[in-house]
């Protein structure tokens, strides 16, 4: 007769399987949360990418909604792996947690070591935009981008108000006189 081998379960084994999908759910969910964030920057903020020089930060917006696609799949993938129990897709599954936890490590190096540069960069981005090409033919969306910017924040200039000194508008007949 051959040997007939079971499956045992035990309630330690039963335990850990629920507790992988329910990691896996939070997993799925905050991958549906960076894709939101994502697209919620693209769908509301865009009219802010025109103030921008370059076109690094669009292109992060992508790179959330892309990131929050993969983690979901990663997150169903996990689940699946859970209950069929198939030592292949645990693998697959454990690579892919391996990789997208090693992308976050170089992710929050990067954004703790440029975070000065780029807060001081937008700053000057944003002066240099409003002084350039702010009320200036062709740049009717960096006009009205500025304006929202402003009108959202409740604020003026880039800095502050003295930011407009330097302003082509300002320094126009155009601007009818007016400090800001």
């Amino acid at each position: 007769m051959g040997e007939f081998n079971e499956k045992k379960t035990t309630c330690g084994t039963v335990c850990l399987k629920y507790l992988l999908f329910t990691y896996n759910c939070c997993f799925w969910l905050a991958g549906l949360a960076v894709m939101a964030v994502g697209i919620w920057t693209l769908a509301l903020k865009s009219d802010y990418i025109s103030l921008l020089a370059s076109g690094t930060y669009l292109a992060t917006a992508y790179i959330l909604v892309v990131a929050g696609t993969v983690v979901m799949v990663t997150g169903v993938l996990g689940c699946c792996a859970t209950f069929k129990e198939r030592r292949n897709l645990l693998r697959l599954y454990f690579i892919l947690l391996l990789i997208i936890f090693l992308l976050e490590i170089i992710a929050g190096i990067l954004a703790y070591a440029y975070y000065q540069q780029l807060n001081t960069e937008l700053k000057e981005n944003l002066k240099d935009t409003m002084t350039k090409r702010y009320h200036q033919p062709g740049h009717e969306a960096v006009t009205s981008a500025v304006d929202q910017l402003q009108q959202e924040f409740h604020c003026c200039g880039s800095n502050n108000s003295q930011d407009w000194r330097d302003s082509e508008w300002i320094r126009s007949q155009e601007a009818g006189g007016r400090v800001v």
